[in-house]
């Protein structure tokens, strides 16, 4: 079996490339660093060290395919393929689905293959339909109903932290222990590929919102507080027994709407919570706080990890979300200058004040009990 996987990174290595090997396929990555590939395709294999045991995988059956300079052998890859993934993040996606798009374009001129899924595991929600806008915006118009028979657009949720590393060798990667996948049934086109280590759900809903709204919102809280106080790693800052609290009061608030909303018990639900802030103990996983931080604008979205977890907060019990309203407060002060959104966001702050900020960032109506709450928690700092 053929995987064309985009993205040769720690992700893509250290998570994907080792579930797929695991499940007997051989893998092609598909990606832009020349070096890397050539290092790949001259060894054929590479190593995964698990963080925290003495366990080593080793991943073989793999080769490179760069995009750049060999794009018809992707097409061609593509073509020939029985499940394809990505990992190359959100703002990657509209570049590769160019590719994408030719190739299931000559899957289907061809006329074999069979049924084919495309599988974004992207830190995001909905990120393979997200994918599979961009690639229906390449396909020619007589083609989409061919392409929405044959081919399968299943959105995922993952989730496994790779700490940050520079090993000797290139193709080494360290990741945790602990992994998550789990991929929505009902986009599916054909049988369910064999994957191991991956769950197949009706409903990827509650999957994807317990995970952006307690991994996500528990390292945003971390890294935010963690840099007001000075600190570097994540680590570090959650071993500050008062913003350790704080960082669990919030993921305590956006928990109570994940356990209204979805079917996860309170004891459940819990020991996940807890389950999390231990990963973020894991010395051998800790990330630097401006890394984990970086991209304030996009966090402080409508629909992301810290605003939309404490508008359904309010809107679902009537009260406020103050530990949550305490770490957006902290990110709206982030300032490290070589994050350029931190930088963007402190010139609208000077320009326009705190909350016309976060009320434009955030998409909040004026009279937002949002705004109050976070105003409230600015004051205090």
């Amino acid at each position: 079996m053929l995987a064309v996987h985009f993205g040769a990174g720690n992700i893509g290595r250290g998570f994907i490339g080792a579930l797929l090997e695991e499940s007997g396929f051989r893998t092609v990555f598909v990606d832009v660093n020349a070096e890397l590939l050539d290092e790949l395709n001259r060894r054929g294999f590479y190593t995964i060290e698990l963080v925290g045991s003495d366990e080593t995988i080793e991943v073989h059956g793999v080769s490179g395919l760069n995009s750049l300079e060999d794009p018809e052998a992707v097409i061609d890859s593509i073509a020939e393929a029985d499940l394809v993934t990505t990992a190359v993040g959100p703002n990657i996606l509209p570049i590769i689905s160019e590719l994408l798009a030719k190739g299931l374009q000559k899957r289907l001129a061809q006329g074999g293959g069979g049924p084919l899924n495309v599988i974004a595991c992207e830190n995001m929600i909905g990120g393979s339909t997200v994918l599979k806008d961009y690639v229906y915006n390449k396909i020619d118009p007589d083609m989409k109903l061919s392409l929405d028979d044959m081919i399968g657009f299943p959105d995922a949720a993952v989730d496994r932290i790779v700490p940050l590393q520079s090993n000797e060798d290139p193709l080494l990667v360290k990741v945790e222990p602990y992994y998550e996948w789990v991929v929505e049934t009902k986009g599916m086109k054909g049988e369910n590929p064999c994957i191991n280590g991956v769950t197949f759900v009706d409903d990827l809903t509650p999957y994807i919102g317990r995970k952006l709204f307690t991994v996500n919102t528990g390292h945003a809280a971390a890294a935010y507080l963690g840099y007001q106080k000075g600190y570097h790693t994540i680590k570090e800052a959650m071993e500050d027994n008062a913003l350790q609290n704080d960082v669990r009061s919030a993921l305590q608030e956006s928990g109570e709407v994940l356990v209204k909303k979805y079917p996860f018990s309170v004891e459940e639900h819990q020991a996940y919570i807890e389950k999390i802030i231990g990963r973020f103990l894991n010395p051998h996983i800790s990330d630097e706080v401006t890394r984990v931080a970086r991209a304030p604008k996009r966090k402080l979205g409508a629909k992301d990890r810290l605003v939309a977890p404490a508008v359904d907060y309010l809107d679902t019990f009537g009260k406020d979300p103050v530990s949550l309203g305490k770490v957006i407060a902290a990110a709206l002060t982030y300032d490290h200058p070589d994050d350029e959104e931190a930088m963007d966001l402190q010139a609208s702050i000077r320009e326009h004040g705190f909350l016309e900020t976060f009320k434009n960032v955030a998409g909040l109506d004026e009279n937002s009990r949002l705004l109050t709450i976070v105003q409230e928690q600015l004051k205090d700092e």
